[in-house]
């Protein structure tokens, strides 16, 4: 049982991060190269698609690699584990306090409402999202390395 959930965990954890990684060096860049008004609503879409989902798919990392530190306390590779989970846990801290006050903002523009500054306010975003990406490769690189 102990096995799956190690399995279990990287395999969700690694998806995420890769959603989260294509999000910052894929689909934005995609985005970026949109006439303005095409760029500032699928931001504002996969914001309102991504917003839905990921709050869930985060907290799920956290429980799961929690529960991996918890129940492995004793086993090979355990500190990995339980750095790993303080890291998920700061994104979800850096996700809380700073993307998701922009996100909520973001998702509700449209081309006739959003602010003079909204491409500042998303380059804001991209920034955290970066800082927040190289948190979640380094927690799921720690829990691949517990593995082993």
């Amino acid at each position: 049982m102990f096995k799956a959930l190690e399995a279990f965990t990287v395999v969700v954890v690694g998806l995420m991060v890769g959603v989260e990684f294509t999000v910052a060096f894929v689909v934005n860049r995609i985005l970026g190269a949109l006439p303005e008004d095409s760029h500032q609503l699928g931001r504002a879409h996969g914001g309102r698609m991504l917003g839905a989902l990921m709050p869930f798919w985060y907290f799920t990392s956290l429980a799961l690699s929690a529960g991996w530190a918890i129940a492995g306390w004793h086993r090979p590779g355990a500190a990995l584990v339980a750095t790993a989970t303080g890291l998920l846990a700061l994104s979800v801290v850096m996700s809380i306090l700073v993307l998701v006050p922009i996100n909520n903002r973001g998702k509700t523009w449209t081309p006739e409402n959003r602010p003079a500054d909204w491409k500042e306010q998303s380059a804001r975003w991209d920034r955290y999202h970066y800082a927040r990406v190289a948190v979640l490769v380094a927690a799921f690189a720690l829990l691949a390395t517990a593995l082993t």
